[in-house]
């Protein structure tokens, strides 16, 4: 048993790097709220003045909200499923012996260490231009017209470059899971008459549920902030198509300059995020209770 100097020196040595969290996350965020309650225009210095939820009233009945909020929520959602259905069966893939399997799983988890701004580049330039990208050239060889990705389908884009990117991250928690099944209760199905389909429904997908819950909580907290893909590639546009939430608080802040606006949208977001946290949280202890 631990001794109260024991105890105490404990808290000692851990006390300075909480309190520089502390500072680092309160902070920022009282600035905020702050700035929050002020009309502020970087345009019009030295003229702020308190509103008071002002900011907050203007940024939740703004039409372009709405837009944002869709879109961040289809955004989060298309590239859930797509992530989570794409992980399951590239885990059990990658779990199957056969030669070269090493490099194979190398080559799945490599685009996850590629920065966002970067792989938006590539896609940008490289894979969905509509006159030199990879995509493009492919549509030309069977004889059909490229697509103008960006331009005609810029979420759809969106939310295939983002999912390129978090695929590996699910594929890499999952693959480790499906590694951790006992074989001998896969066995022992297979020798009761199981089929591949069985098998997956009765035995994998029950003891995937813990991890897929986890691949969903972590992924959604950083797909709700996604910026950097959408102002490499589209800008938020066409119109608002491609605009979420965190692009319209940087929209509001770097474009229009009503810092006060931006950062009632900030605190806006932040309270969402933390909803949806708190959501998932109690969901994954659920199922680890279960």
């Amino acid at each position: 048993m631990a001794t109260k100097q024991t105890k105490t020196l404990a808290t000692f040595m851990v006390a300075p790097s909480v309190i520089m969290l502390f500072l680092w996350m309160i902070v920022p965020l009282c600035m905020t709220i702050y700035f929050s309650t002020l009309r502020y225009n970087l345009l019009d210095p030295g003229n702020e003045a308190f509103v008071g939820l002002e900011n907050y009233i203007y940024f939740l009945t703004d039409p372009d909200f709405f837009t944002a909020l869709g879109n961040t929520l289809i955004l989060v959602g298309s590239v859930l499923f797509i992530t989570v259905v794409g992980g399951v069966l590239l885990a059990i893939l990658l779990d199957q012996p056969f030669f070269g399997q090493g490099i194979a799983r190398l080559m799945v988890i490599a685009p996850f260490f590629v920065m966002p701004t970067v792989s938006a580049l590539i896609w940008k330039n490289l894979l969905m231009n509509p006159v030199s990208g990879f995509f493009a050239y492919l549509a030309k060889l069977v004889g059909v017209e490229p697509i103008d990705w960006l331009g005609d389908h810029a979420l759809l884009s969106i939310i295939i470059l983002v999912a390129w990117q978090w695929l590996p991250f699910a594929t890499l928690i999952l693959l480790t899971a499906v590694g951790s099944l006992d074989g001998e209760r896969k066995e022992a199905a297979e020798m009761d008459g199981a089929g591949p389909i069985s098998l997956f429904y009765y035995i994998i997908l029950p003891h995937l549920a813990r991890a897929i819950t986890v691949v969903i909580l972590i992924e959604t907290i950083f797909l709700l902030s996604i910026f950097a893909e959408i102002f490499v590639t589209t800008g938020g546009g066409p119109g608002l198509d491609t605009t979420n939430i965190a692009f319209l608080v940087y929209s509001q802040a770097l474009l229009q300059f009503d810092i006060g606006g931006a950062s009632a949208g900030g605190i806006v977001a932040v309270i969402l995020a933390n909803i949806v946290a708190i959501f998932l949280v109690r969901m994954v202890g659920k199922n680890l209770d279960a």
